[in-house]
């Protein structure tokens, strides 16, 4: 099914029904069908709404780059145009980037039950002297093959190099939402973690790569009244790499046991 949001046709699916409202944010570049486990279980309690992101999905990509303040600015519209005045937000990887964003904000459109954040992403990763040395080298590559005469004679080496840059989702994004993707890594948002009062239930793999446990474990001591669950053996994607442990875990914590 397909909503208008901001001018955007924007994909989404409900699974259940009631007053009780849960909305889950995908992780980058993900479609909302891999959030359909989840959201089949929480259908015993709750109005579950998944959706794809602009630029994800079946949804239409933005018509310029955007940051997570202007994905944040999104989503609130999006409630809106559900009439959602209280919901559970659970965001996976990017998705919990958006939440951090608007956790901390007094002015919302909705109010903010409970937070449900799975292998978030946010915590911007202490860069080793060898990484310094190639995002600078990188740099100046890209100023040298971003030159408008090489691009004009070469254009087959600098689309090359440039997909030989950065990583998978990176790499098979398009040029905005690549832009996007770059605004995204490059914002810290470690500061915003202690504007956060909502009752905060974190889940991780402890062999994520992508957002590593680390991760999780400074967001728990950052976050006031939040637990970390970690999931033994499970990655990035933990609730489809230990779906049984993780669907445990979401009933417990909702008392659907």
């Amino acid at each position: 099914m397909y909503i208008k949001v901001d001018g955007y046709n924007i994909e989404y699916k409900v699974t259940g029904e009631g007053d009780n409202i849960a909305v889950i944010i995908q992780g980058w570049g993900t479609k909302l069908a891999v959030y359909d486990s989840i959201a089949k279980l929480l259908s015993e309690k709750f109005k579950v709404i998944t959706f794809d992101l602009p630029g994800f999905g079946g949804s239409e990509e933005p018509k310029e780059p955007w940051n997570i303040d202007r994905y944040g600015e999104f989503f609130c519209h999006f409630m809106q145009a559900f009439s959602v005045k209280r919901a559970v937000l659970i965001g996976h990887s990017y998705g919990g980037r958006i939440i951090i964003k608007l956790a901390g904000k007094n002015d919302l459109p909705f109010e903010v039950d409970r937070i449900v954040l799975i292998d978030s992403a946010g915590i911007m990763p202490k860069r080793s002297l060898k990484q310094r040395f190639n995002i600078r080298k990188y740099k100046i590559l890209k100023h040298i093959y971003g030159a408008r005469l090489v691009e004009f004679l070469f254009p087959e080496l600098v689309e090359d190099w440039r997909m030989r840059q950065g990583s998978a989702d990176y790499r098979n994004a398009s040029p905005i939402m690549r832009q996007c993707m770059v605004m995204a890594v490059n914002e810290d948002l470690t500061g915003l973690l202690p504007g956060i009062s909502k009752e905060t239930l974190l889940i991780w793999g402890d062999k994520d790569t992508a957002t590593p446990l680390s991760d999780g474990r400074l967001m728990e001591s950052k976050i006031k009244n939040s637990g970390l669950a970690v999931i033994e053996g499970a990655g990035h994607f933990s609730f489809l790499d230990k779906p049984a442990v993780f669907n445990s875990i979401l009933k417990s914590y909702f008392g659907m046991e």
